[in-house]
């Protein structure tokens, strides 16, 4: 059995169309009772990426929470890295299939990234750009290592990180949901502490916010997720917007503090209106967007 109450997360998820394409093809998703946090970004120049990501980001919030509940029901033995891992071999497996059999989605992928908070620490996996970030002690680190042609240059030792940003193929990534019929998701656990505030994001935010950035304006903001959801949001439409750009922060406060805890629905409107804020205790049903 798995339980998620040792934690009390405050968190925000946004996302915003940017400035130049017409349309969102970033998907947020968050089943706060369970402690599951999912971003995903659909390829762009792929046809249907946002139907790739929504469908990755509703089917995998169903599918965990799901495992989850026959573990502790008694039902099923029950072990985070494999329930991942397990989860989106089968999402790859569905977004291929679903693009072989619709020319309408043909060649539809996405990227994900997927926080929870399990048993007192944190599980991350992974397939594509889309990063987890952790500000601990005022200092932010990235978390997970893009799989990105871009990457695998700054591995080898052929550019510097801050050449890689500029490289015409930046965005070429090398592991995807439903790019090819296998995939192996990359999935890690962590140890967590309050205070820790978690940031998952598209590549939208980290092409046109720097790392320094991230961090000055998280930190900046006294540690406020929601604050910090909009202002990332605006930082990157105002650095040019050229992407869609998601985000969601989660912040690991005391558990006497849970009852504190807030959410902010994410909403793909140009105008970055405030949302309502929900408390989490009452929230029933995963948020998806």
């Amino acid at each position: 059995m798995y339980e998620t109450n040792e934690l009390a997360l405050n968190f925000a998820l946004k996302s915003h169309p940017g400035r130049i394409r017409p349309l969102n093809e970033d998907a947020v998703g968050a089943d706060p009772g369970i402690g599951l946090f999912i971003l995903a970004d659909g390829l762009g120049g792929y046809n249907a990426g946002e139907v790739a990501s929504t469908m990755t980001v509703s089917m995998l919030l169903t599918d965990l929470g799901a495992q989850l509940a026959r573990a502790n029901g008694g039902v099923d033995t029950f072990d985070p890295t494999d329930a991942l891992r397990n989860a989106l071999v089968a999402m790859n497996s569905a977004i291929f299939r679903a693009a072989l059999n619709s020319a309408a989605y043909e060649g539809m992928a996405t990227t994900v990234v997927i926080a929870w908070f399990l048993g007192g620490r944190l599980w991350v996996a992974h397939a594509g750009d889309s990063r987890l970030y952790r500000l601990r002690d005022g200092q932010l680190e990235q978390i997970t290592r893009d799989h990105s042609f871009s990457q695998e240059l700054v591995d080898a030792g052929m550019v510097s990180a801050e050449e890689a940003r500029v490289l015409p193929a930046k965005n070429l990534v090398t592991k995807a949901l439903g790019a090819t019929p296998d995939l192996e998701p990359e999935v890690h656990d962590y140890d967590v502490q309050p205070g820790d505030v978690v940031l998952m994001c598209s590549d939208g935010l980290t092409e046109m916010v720097s790392h320094l950035e991230i961090g000055g304006l998280i930190t900046g903001c006294g540690y406020d997720v929601v604050e910090s959801a909009r202002r990332l949001i605006d930082l990157a439409n105002e650095a040019g917007g050229r992407d869609n750009t998601s985000v969601i922060l989660v912040r690991v406060a005391a558990p006497e503090s849970h009852s504190d805890s807030t959410v902010e629905q994410a909403q793909a409107d140009p105008d970055l209106a405030a949302q309502e804020e929900i408390p989490v205790l009452q929230l029933r049903d995963p948020v998806v967007h």
